[in-house]
């Protein structure tokens, strides 16, 4: 179903945004709110708890990104705002999570063209899915480590009888129901469910997935947020078993269409409601002037509040600094712990500081117990510590610490908390410091005083070699003015030159430390991410696009600019120059799409060994060197799409395409970048025949009986002529561009998917 079709079906939306934009004197304020709204649907963790900084209550609730998510749950709930509000006070992270999943099936509803009842459905059931956490203990929400099973258990349980406490103060069935099912998995699972498959509520099935995607594209304790590439495929992989396969199929056309219209219109839609309905609501939300004792928390939070410079000193310290309350819970989370630990911020702040959290070890590698926690001892006796101890590092490995808790004591002596210290204790330079000394040597471009594209090119070699060693994540950011020979053309080339340099400046206050800005050529910016995976590096394009359209320039007469992303991460395979492709490829999809926008390509999938049974290491005379079957759980059609990405930034040559096969041609110097001096190139042939398989299953209790598609890959990979150079070497290049095709078909060899699935067995 296409855009157009999806907005024809909301005349009455049409006809209340025509009538606003009637009255001149409203126009401004109108747009300036959907532009407002359209930014919290965009980047809602700039909320109480997601910036990291341990706000207290009274703090957030004066942050104007808070007031309108306020209203916008009031508006959506009615009376059942009470227990949003329960439910944030409970546990914040849920509730953010919460309004993310409304949003999106807002976006996906509008997309399918659904009644305006089942909207309504869909968007209250997703708001309050989760409501039945607030019966979940709190040691359990605040859990510094992955659930148990006994915990994940309780923790569903819980959700389901979520729909009991909705039951108080909501006659909708078909909402009741939504929540109830919405974690009810589409085979029926292996209890013995009276309603599976399609009988499940279509809102259920979508919430389901929905909810399932922001939480893997979310950070978590345990692992960092995946790209949307990676999600979506985990949905494919989960289509039959747990999410009804036709929805996952729409969801990943949702998040191919013009995304920016759905959020414009879903906006708007919202933001009619909010002015409708704002004389219907049984309450004010409270100003702060107006409360009891308002003025003494305000006094104390000027007290508690830190300067921005202290904020920037925290951010800028190379230690690990973690503030915790007097419950242990982390209020504060800086970048310095989250190099040290592998642990974002947003996973980390509201948890509980414990040793299971960075899986602490004391003399001989011992396990430290959570009863034993040394912050807990701070807190309990108001006395320093210091202590040599080992945490779990970004490898995987223990590395040293140096633990510093200091107890934080009140003028009349009562505890309020504590602040930690951690401090690396490994001799060695640590990335940052590498990526700073390379950030230091770039030559910079005469106008906007950043890298230019000369330095840009030499030093991404290097920063990706930098992060290869290290064996972490880095992301490139493409950035492209929008309309900017119309600037030129109406205000003057200095006025242009002058929107470059406000740019330019923007991106690198935006970045950290060992981050790479560079003008990469007349209105178009890049900046290498260090330490950053795709989620990442997209949020953070995101908050930069946010700012530079919320930005007046003076020497535009106030006029605000826009920009275009596009957004990738290295993967498997990967050299310099199809990282700079792909990016600049979805750079060109962000202006096709509408411009003003963020688009992520690639999939951000670890580097898998490679296993060296597929290798041939004799004399080559154009027979394979791999030889292997890949399986991938998405329909052929986007395989193959997946596969014109490859080629474009591989730039390699289609030799032949007859049916569903087809034959390419590539350098092994445009996969990988790390070639020898004096290595002499060598051109592989692939071969891949492309077969879509549709089966009728159902699971071993005989439910979600259905027919499901998957696409199997057969691939060749051979050297075009016979090369006398060592087998190994040639066999270690046609890995690499094995590897790339995996990543870029997001497809797994026929001996992974065995392995998993006897592991499953088990």
């Amino acid at each position: 179903m296409s855009d157009t079709t999806a907005i024809d079906t909301e005349p009455q939306e049409q006809s209340n945004i025509a009538q606003s934009q009637e009255k001149s004197t409203r126009l401004v304020s109108t747009e300036s709110r959907v532009a407002e709204i359209s930014s919290l649907l965009r980047a809602l963790e700039d909320v109480a708890g997601g910036n990291g900084l341990g706000q207290r209550r009274e703090e957030a609730k004066s942050h104007p990104t808070v007031r309108h998510e306020n209203k916008l749950v009031q508006v959506r709930l009615g009376m059942a705002s009470g227990l949003f509000t329960a439910l944030r006070q409970k546990h914040p992270q849920t509730a953010e999570h919460s309004l993310r999943v409304a949003l999106g099936c807002s976006s996906w509803s509008l997309y399918a063209g659904l009644d305006e009842e089942t909207r309504d459905t869909i968007e209250v059931a997703a708001l309050l899915h989760d409501i039945g956490k607030i019966g979940v203990p709190d040691s359990i929400l605040s859990k510094p480590s992955r659930l148990s099973s006994e915990e994940e258990a309780l923790v569903r349980e819980q959700c389901r009888q979520g729909s009991d406490i909705v039951a108080e103060c909501c006659g909708s069935e078909r909402v009741l129901e939504a929540i109830f099912h919405s974690t009810t998995r589409f085979d029926g699972g292996e209890k013995d469910q009276p309603i599976r498959g399609e009988g499940i509520p279509l809102v259920a099935r979508m919430i389901a997935i929905v909810d399932a995607f922001d939480s893997m594209t979310t950070d978590q304790v345990y692992r960092s947020a995946w790209s949307r590439d990676r999600a979506l495929q985990e949905l494919f992989e989960y289509s039959g078993s747990q999410f009804d396969p036709q929805l996952v199929k729409q969801f990943q056309e949702v998040l191919s269409e013009h995304h920016d219209v759905l959020t414009e219109r879903v906006a708007a839609r919202w933001l009619n409601e909010l002015r409708n309905s704002h004389d219907e609501l049984p309450w004010q939300p409270a100003h702060e002037s107006d409360t009891p004792g308002s003025a003494s928390r305000m006094a104390a939070s000027d007290i508690l509040a830190r300067p921005l410079f202290e904020q920037k000193l925290i951010e800028a310290i190379r230690d690990g600094v973690v503030f915790v309350d007097v419950q242990a819970k982390i209020t504060l989370w800086n970048k310095g712990a989250e190099q040290l630990t592998g642990i974002s911020r947003g996973a980390a702040t509201g948890r509980t500081f414990a040793p299971s959290l960075l899986e602490m070890c004391g003399h001989g590698k011992r396990r430290i117990h959570d009863g034993s926690c040394p912050v807990a001892r701070v807190l309990r006796t108001s006395s320093q510590i210091r202590q040599r101890l080992m945490i779990l590092g970004r490898q995987g490995k223990l590395v040293p610490i140096d633990l510093h808790a200091i107890p934080v004591v009140s003028r009349d002596g009562a505890i309020l908390g504590a602040t930690i210290l951690l401090h690396d204790a490994q001799s060695e330079a640590s990335l940052e410091e590498k990526c700073e000394a390379l950030h230091a040597e770039v030559t910079r471009d005469p106008l906007t005083k950043v890298a230019n594209r000369a330095e840009f090119d030499r030093m991404q070699a290097l920063f990706i070699e930098a992060h290869e060693q290290a064996q972490h994540p880095c992301s490139l950011i493409m950035i492209d003015i929008d309309h900017f020979k119309s600037i030129n053309d109406t205000y003057g080339h200095q006025a242009g030159d002058e929107a470059i340099i406000s740019v330019a400046g923007l991106l690198t206050s935006m970045c950290r430390t060992g981050d790479l800005v560079a003008r990469y050529g007349g209105e178009e910016f890049a900046v290498l991410c260090a330490d950053c995976n795709n989620a990442h590096a997209s949020r953070r394009a995101e908050e930069i696009r946010k700012k530079l359209e919320e930005t007046p320039h003076s020497h535009l007469g106030d006029r605000r600019i826009t920009a275009s992303f596009g957004v990738t991460e290295l993967q498997a395979g990967d050299n310099s120059e199809t990282m700079l492709r792909r990016a600049d490829r979805a750079l060109l999809m962000a202006k096709e799409q509408g411009r003003n926008q963020v688009v992520q390509l690639g999939n951000g999938m670890e580097q898998q060994k490679s296993k060296k049974k597929w290798w041939w290491l004799g004399r080559f005379s154009g027979k394979p060197v791999i030889e292997t079957s890949l399986s991938t759980a998405v329909p052929i059609d986007i395989a193959i799409a997946k596969l014109r990405g490859f080629v474009s930034d591989h730039q390699a040559k289609i030799v032949s395409t007859k049916d569903n096969k087809v034959e390419l041609e590539i350098a092994s110097s445009k996969v990988s970048f790390d070639r020898r001096k004096g290595d002499r190139n060598i051109d592989f042939r692939i071969e891949m025949e492309f077969s879509e398989r549709r089966e009728q299953r159902m699971n071993n209790l005989g439910f979600a009986a259905g027919e499901y598609t998957s696409t199997n890959i057969e691939v060749k990979v051979c050297p075009r002529r016979t090369s006398k150079r060592r087998g190994s070497d040639v066999a270690d290049r046609a890995a690499l561009i094995l590897q790339s095709v995996k990543a870029y078909l997001m497809a797994k060899e026929e001996c992974e998917l065995l392995a998993e699935s006897q592991l499953l067995v088990l």
